[in-house]
């Protein structure tokens, strides 16, 4: 009852009551993120969601367009300003996508969004993380964000999925909360590739 329809309902009314409360904060970053770092002002990406249907995932900019004298886009690190950083490190860059959850492209809770690039890599087991609807935050990003491996990242979604309640959610919230407000797990490429990932294990 609760996955099926309980879930939907809160992520609607909680969506439209957070964009309704921090508009103000939504105009304040918008300037802010115009002033430091230019238009556009919403970074959108592709990202697969629930049963692997791509939709356009909203955040704020957070990166520069440098680029080198070939005009490639410099490294991630280097376009990343100290300002961007601290929109990472505090997930307000991810304000944007409680658009993505009044539109049910995704939920408050679930496996968090990756690239489209990376589904031909997913083994059966992992695929079970999109029977879901993605989410803002999910138990992986609860328990280490992007300073745990790719292997206990799919572990816990899968575990996630598999015991999908209203009182896991409200634990994966909290847990989040600890998590943002202590900065544990914010680590700039921590993780390999996801397909050098996986063509590493394939080796083994």
């Amino acid at each position: 009852m609760y996955k099926k329809y309980i879930k939907r309902i809160l992520d609607i009314v909680l969506s439209l009551l957070v964009i309704i409360l921090f508009s103000w904060l939504y105009l304040i970053l918008a300037v802010l993120v115009r002033v430091k770092l230019g238009n556009p002002i919403i970074f959108k990406q592709q990202r697969p969601g629930k049963d692997e249907k791509i939709f356009g995932m909203y955040k704020f900019r957070s990166m520069t367009d440098e680029k080198d004298e070939n005009g490639n886009l410099l490294p991630d690190e280097v376009r990343l300003t100290s300002f961007g950083k601290k929109l990472r490190a505090t997930s307000l860059d991810e304000l944007p996508e409680f658009f993505n959850i009044l539109k049910g492209d995704m939920s408050f809770i679930g496996p968090r969004p990756l690239l489209v690039k990376y589904l031909p890599y997913y083994n059966e087991r992992e695929r079970l993380r999109h029977s879901v609807r993605p989410g803002l935050t999910g138990y992986a990003q609860a328990h280490g964000r992007n300073a745990i491996s790719w292997e206990k990242k799919f572990e816990y979604d899968v575990y996630y999925v598999e015991h999908l309640t209203f009182w896991m959610d409200i634990k994966v919230i909290i847990d989040t909360v600890k998590t943002v407000l202590s900065h544990d797990g914010v680590v700039l490429n921590a993780l390999p590739d996801f397909d050098d990932y996986r063509k590493e294990q394939n080796k083994e």
